[in-house]
């Protein structure tokens, strides 16, 4: 319930008090309030409205004790209240109609006077309720590194006025496509938990694919708001066949495919069809069709590997990365064999960002078993236990390494 609650009471509290950092910390003292008084009063009738109320009144009652501070906050308040009564009309964007609040503290945390780094980081850490050391996992850094970057953000947000609003129809595209990475990242934590002892955090996977559907009915004419929502749709599909009785993963290739939710992927298709139509793909949608024809196969064999390595082409045009590399490399290796997958996999060993990033060494470690190479692939299952960060992760690779 605390997790459900959080992203919509901290919203209301910056929109009440416009400053980042007392949201946070009256939000948690709340928190604590209802740990405190819950198991001995009961849970109220309507949870969320106590912590809502139990916040406010410790905002107001530090505001009290500090004058300078409210001082401050009330600067911020005016300028908020200015922008709104600049804004253009609500029903030019359909921003009227937003559900709650949570999507106006996205716009805000990914205002591009942020550094681009930081955009992700404080979104996932206030929104998505992650802690600093899973969104430093999420992005293969140093927790250090990462608490350095969200409070840094926080601070230009403060020093910099930055207003908690939904951007006009002109700011908006130009805004999307950091809106579009923070909602994805949300969905890789909870298709991946960083850490922790299950593999999925369906909450947070379910969480994403409701901001992705918000997303898609504000800019319905963007088609990259129809790939991401398809690819979240398409990958969401197989959260039952992901994992076992004991809360194990299962690889694609065992998966049970019956268990697969045909709804949802019947509606993901149809969304990629309106991502790739009507000029040049983006990266969501790539991903998305690559998703597709996974989900379109009967079985692993009869996957278009061939179909499937020409978009991986296609997506390192777009966004180069290390990451998508390692997944061409895997699709090359279907199409083509185990050595020459093998190959791509060894010349990005000096990648930095590979080191801590568990699914290269498994890639490697699965291909050296195929190959017959078993000493090496030990080696690779032994690196990739190192950086898994879930205990079913570790609990898979110790019976590889086993066998």
């Amino acid at each position: 319930m605390f997790r459900e609650e959080r992203g919509l009471l901290l919203a209301s509290l910056v929109r009440r008090f416009g400053d980042l950092d007392l949201a946070e910390e009256v939000t948690s003292e709340a928190i604590e309030a209802a740990l405190r008084h819950w198991p001995a009063e009961g849970v109220p009738a309507r949870p969320g409205a106590w912590l809502l109320t139990t916040a406010r009144r410790k905002a107001v009652d530090r505001l009290r004790r500090d004058r300078a501070y409210a001082a401050r906050l009330a600067v911020l308040r005016a300028d908020a209240e200015r922008d709104e009564a600049l804004a253009p009309a609500a029903d030019a964007t359909g921003a009227g109609e937003l559900p709650d609040e949570r999507l106006q503290l996205f716009f805000t945390c990914t205002h591009p006077a942020l550094a681009a780094e930081d955009r992700t980081a404080l979104t996932l850490r206030c929104l998505a309720g992650l802690t600093t050391p899973e969104v430093a996992r999420a992005f293969l850094v140093p927790t250090a590194t990462m608490a350095q970057r969200i409070v840094r953000a926080k601070k230009k947000i403060r020093e910099a006025r930055i207003p908690f609003r939904v951007p006009g129809p002109d700011e908006l595209p130009e805004r999307l496509p950091g809106v579009l990475q923070v909602v994805y990242s949300v969905f890789t934590e909870g298709y991946a938990a960083s850490s922790g002892p299950r593999l999925q955090r369906l909450d947070l996977a379910e969480e994403a694919v409701r901001l992705a559907r918000i997303l898609r009915r504000l800019l319905p004419a963007e088609r990259e708001t129809a790939g991401l929502l398809a690819l979240l749709l398409l990958v969401h599909a197989r959260r039952d066949a992901r994992t076992g009785p004991e809360g194990e993963p299962v690889l694609l290739e065992e998966q049970d495919r019956a268990r697969w939710d045909r709804a949802m992927i019947e509606e993901g298709r149809d969304l990629v069809v309106q991502a790739l139509t009507g000029g040049p793909a983006g990266p969501y949608g790539v991903q998305a069709a690559i998703a597709a024809l996974h989900d379109e196969a009967a079985d692993v064999e009869s996957t278009d590997w061939a179909q499937i390595v020409a978009l991986y082409d296609v997506l390192l045009t777009l966004t180069p990365s290390p990451v998508v590399a390692v997944n061409r490399a895997v699709a090359v290796a279907m199409r083509d064999g185990p050595g020459a997958g093998l190959a791509l996999l060894d010349a990005l060993a000096g990648e930095p960002r590979l080191r801590a990033y568990p699914p290269y060494a498994v890639a490697r470690g699965d291909l050296l078993t195929r190959l017959g190479r078993g000493r090496e692939a030990a080696v690779a299952y032994r690196e990739a236990l190192e950086s898994a960060g879930t205990e079913p992760e570790r609990a898979a690779l110790r019976r590889k390494l086993g066998e």
